[in-house]
């Protein structure tokens, strides 16, 4: 691949559990990786202290252009996206941490928009959806009839905003919300992002037809569980093709991202580096 295709330049915006794990490898292995961590961002930047080397520290994200980056990650919250996205995508590449910010059609057409502008590509981190590649393939036949992802922790795990702030566990295990996720992703910000990200692997169906349930599960004190339910269209004999993953991620108490993700981040954002910086949404 033409050298000048493949992000080397690497800005970090947010510095929470993920942000931290991606600033860590950047700085121990990045060299090696021909990638160069250039910024780190926080809303709040004290949390750098001590942490990120003063002169990475980016104290105003509107100056991020000054560090010429060739690719930016945000891992804060989709308010950046909504408030930030297309300012970055004047500057470099995105890699999108918080996809749930797409399911407004605002925000998603203003990136659309920047990305054709500008001539860089936004990246969507899979995050912890699993079979994203056979989803998309099988969307794009024309074989996907309907998709469901069901997302179950500890309430203690969930960040909920809105009418979702104030739902109560009834008993053990409780469905907080079940219906489109475009619905779901603006109460739900960071609880969410598994559920849009599957809506962007299967566009026939998107942020309308994808369907999220929510659950508090008082038992998954340690874990978050995912289940991807699809169906495709009847074969010869009548029987619907239909396929059912469950994944259970090990999460520290209360944590909003399970450990197999903060895995996961850093191969998308190492995949994202390999991919043509060509305009539009994509996947890695």
């Amino acid at each position: 691949m033409a050298p000048h295709r493949v992000p080397r330049k690497v800005g970090v915006v947010g510095y929470g559990r993920l942000g931290q794990s991606l600033v860590s490898r950047l700085l121990a292995q990045g060299s090696g990786l021909g990638l160069e961590l250039v910024f780190v961002w926080n809303r709040d930047p004290a949390r750098m202290a001590g942490s990120v080397p003063p002169a990475l520290q980016l104290h105003d994200l509107s100056a991020l252009g000054e560090r010429h980056p060739d690719l930016v990650v945000e891992v804060a919250h989709p308010k950046i996206i909504h408030e930030s996205g297309a300012h970055i995508l004047h500057h470099a590449n995105l890699l999108v941490g918080s996809p749930s910010a797409l399911a407004n059609q605002t925000t998603e057409q203003q990136l659309l928009d920047a990305s054709h502008r500008w001539g860089h590509a936004v990246f969507v981190a899979r995050g912890a959806l699993w079979g994203t590649e056979d989803i998309s393939r099988l969307d794009a036949a024309g074989g996907l009839q309907s998709l469901r992802v069901t997302m179950a922790t500890h309430p203690d795990g969930f960040r909920l905003e809105g009418p979702l702030a104030s739902a109560h566990s009834a008993g053990s295990r409780t469905v907080l919300y079940e219906g489109p996720v475009r619905g779901l992703c603006p109460f739900a910000p960071r609880n969410s992002n598994t559920m849009a990200a599957a809506a962007l692997a299967a566009p026939s169906l998107g942020f309308d037809n994808v369907i999220g349930v929510l659950v508090a599960d008082l038992s998954l004190v340690d874990m978050h569980v995912v289940d991807v339910e699809l169906r495709g269209p009847p074969g010869p004999t009548g029987r619907n093709f239909a396929v059912h993953t469950h994944r259970e991620n090990p999460a520290e108490p209360g944590a909003v991202t399970g450990s197999a993700t903060v895995a996961a981040f850093w191969c998308s954002l190492l995949g994202c580096c390999e991919l043509p910086s060509r305009p539009g949404i994509q996947l890695c």
